[in-house]
Formats: structure tokens, sequence, C-alpha cells
């Protein structure tokens, strides 16, 4: 083993078992939920903080709640490498989804303040899922100062609003504009993650970078029809909700197939939900990803007709409403080399180059600077589920990998 592996392998054991221990951090026992502005957030961003410290990093919490670790000045007008991830769950999630980039990005840093001629920047992102409010990437958009004010009145399941929960979490939502580093001097934005699929573990390959991250878009669906009586009903006076969300569900999956896009359902309700009672309303969501923009929107203009041909038919109506967009974007020729050069230095294999159909950080960070990542293995590729894994030996791969990738940028 080379010399930048044998020094990522040990900080690798380091990061894994940090990545365990934050797991214990959650809102359920047994489970891993933590999400933004809760009382799980606030612990994890001070047990966070206190590794940074311990790598010698100055921290400080921006005006969106996320955390920072720098080996320079929070005011430093020198250029400034940003490395990291989220500290953000799905609901009973894995252990290494976010975290295991954030952890690996404190280990690069602290190994390399003061020797770049740039200041590296970790952060933690206190929200990247979305799912205390249903809208993704509130941490790294507020970062990119691309925060929309009508966010303010989103809610969470418990009628909370995110202006209170700011208020709550001791944020002054009237300062949000500060944490935006669209007028920073950035080098770029790095960031090492466990794969969301199964490409590399197929492989039999540690490490692989990333081409570019999917266009996505999420709506919400409501299908409008008519309770009645399931006994006394003829099938022909029906005006069944669900069985026109089920047309439209299925529809989903044929023209995701169809047209070699990612298209999923991940939710759906009925009302009034009782046995005996035709559906009157079924609402269901719609996750939309593709490589390219234009390759989402035409299934999103398909499936809109396939909604009105079976509205038509069943005597239903049915209202859809757009709750989540983001464009493709395309990692940085630039940064891609040097963390190609990163993953070439610690492993013997070729270097895969993957398409990530699943979301990151990233995504947002890319309107403000150049964007890379650093996938490691995944076993089975399952992910925001318990299962989810990588090893320490092949998180030790992926800081070594990073840790070159840096000094390639210097």
């Amino acid at each position: 083993m080379n010399a930048p592996a044998m020094v990522g392998q040990r900080r690798g054991r380091r990061a894994w078992d940090r990545c365990q221990a934050l797991a214990a951090v959650t809102a359920v026992p047994g489970r891993v939920d933590r999400f933004y502005l809760t009382p799980q957030h606030r612990q994890a961003t001070m047990l966070v903080a206190g590794w940074m410290r311990e790598s010698g990093l100055r921290i400080w919490v921006d005006e969106a709640g996320n955390l920072h670790g720098t080996t320079g000045e929070r005011g430093s007008h020198r250029p400034r490498l940003v490395l990291g991830s989220h500290l953000d769950t799905v609901p009973d999630a894995g252990r290494f989804d976010g975290v295991a980039g954030v952890m690996a990005a404190i280990e690069v840093a602290g190994e390399l303040a003061g020797s770049m001629p740039f200041d590296l920047e970790v952060v933690g992102f206190g929200d990247e899922e979305g799912t205390r409010f249903g809208h993704a990437l509130l941490g790294s958009r507020a970062l990119a100062g691309t925060w929309e004010d009508a966010w303010w009145s989103l809610e969470d399941a418990d009628g909370v609003s995110l202006e209170r929960a700011f208020l709550e979490f001791g944020l002054d939502p009237e300062r949000i504009g500060a944490a935006s580093y669209a007028n920073r001097d950035l080098v770029g934005y790095l960031e090492v993650h466990i794969e969301q699929g199964p490409t590399l573990d197929r492989a039999h390959v540690p490490l692989g970078v990333v081409s570019s991250i999917a266009s996505a878009r999420r709506f919400q669906v409501e299908v409008l029809g008519e309770s009645r009586h399931s006994g006394g009903t003829p099938f022909d006076e029906r005006h069944d909700a669900l069985l026109g969300a089920a047309e439209a569900v299925v529809a989903v999956e044929r023209l995701s197939l169809e047209r070699q896009v990612i298209g999923t359902v991940g939710r759906l309700e009925v009302a009034p939900g009782a046995v005996n009672v035709i559906p009157g309303t079924a609402t269901f969501t719609v996750d939309m990803r593709a490589r390219h923009d234009h390759e989402r929107d035409d299934t999103i203009d398909a499936l809109t007709g396939v909604l009105e041909e079976v509205s038509e038919r069943r005597g239903l109506r049915y209202r859809l409403q757009e709750i989540h967009a983001a464009p493709a974007v395309f990692c940085s020729e630039r940064l891609l080399d040097a963390a190609r050069e990163g993953v070439d230095a610690v492993q013997t294999q070729d270097v895969p180059t993957l398409f990530s159909p699943a979301g990151h950080d990233g995504m947002a960070v890319a309107a403000v600077t150049d964007v890379a990542m650093i996938f490691m293995r995944n076993p089975d590729g399952i992910s925001h589920h318990p299962a989810e894994y990588v090893s320490p030996d092949d998180l030790g791969l992926g800081i070594a990998a990073l840790t070159t990738a840096v000094r390639a940028l210097a």
C-alpha cells in the first residue's frame, strides 16, 4: 500500500467511528432520525464542532444553521476551497449518507492546514434531504445565496413554520442573506460521498468520480373524485380517485422505462380512507430525475397528458403542484481532473466516471463555484436505509484521494 493510502486508512477508521457516534444523535432510539433545526440538529452540530476543534479548525454556525470549520478566519479574504456534505438525514436513515463526507473533510482539512495557498473550509450543511419542511437543499441554497423568501411559510408535520423554527433554533430570519457565499473568492467545492447505487460495488472498485448530478423535479398530485357508498354505487356511476391515481402511478414507471429517466412515487394517501367508502381524494408524490433537464421535463409533460386522459375518462379532476426543481449540474473539468488524480493515487483499478442520479449539496453550491465529487463504494448500493454502508478501509481511501485532490488544486 502506498503512503497516501496508509495515512488515509488510519484516518478512515477514526472518521468511520465518528459516523457511528453521530448515529446515536437521533430523535427516535434505535433509528437514525436527525432533521433540520431540531434538538438533534443542535446536538449533532455541537458534537461535530468538537471534532473540528480537535483538528485545529476555527468554527462557527452560519445564519442558516450550517456548521463551518476553517483553517483560516471566517472573515478572511483569502481564497477558500470548500469541502463537506450534510448532517441531516431521511427518516430511519443509514449512518453514512452525508456525514461520511463531513468526517472525511475534517480529516483532510486538519492534515493540510497551513500548507495550502488557500483556506480550507469544511461545511456540515444543516438541511440537504428536505425531510422536515419538504424542500431539499435549504442549507446549501442559503450558502449559494439562492434562498427564497416564500420558504418562510413552509411548515413541518406539526404545523411549525420554517420561520418559527429559525427563531426557536436561535437564528434570525432577517439575517439569512449573510450566509451567502455569492461574493466570496472560492476555489471550488469538493465532496466525498457514498455511492447511492451499486455501480462501484458491482465493478469491485472502491472509488469513482462523478461527471454530473441529475436534474430533478418533484410534484404533489391530487386526484379528486367523489366519495360514495362502496356497496350501493354502481360501477358506471363511480368516480374513484384512487383508481385514477393508480393509473397515473403505473404510468410513472412506464414512462420512466420508455424514456430512460428515473421516476418514483414515494407517497400515496387516500381519503376518506374507510373500508366501505369509494375514495374521493388520492394524493401522491412524483420525483422525476434525468441526466438532462429536457428529458425530465418531456416526461413530466407526458405524465400530465396521462392525468388529463384518465381524469376525463373517469370523471375526475386533478391538481399538479411543483414542490422542488433543480437543474442538472455538470462537474467542473478542473476539479474533476484533481479528483481523478486523487483516486488514481490510491487505487490500482481504472478510475470510473459515474453519473449521480441522487441529488447532493453540490447542486446548490454550483450556483457560486465549480463543484466535483468522489464516490465511495456502498455494498449493494442501498441508501436511505439502515443497511447503507462504507467500510473503514474504503472511507480511508476516500480521505486519501480527497487529500491528494486538494493538493493537486494547489
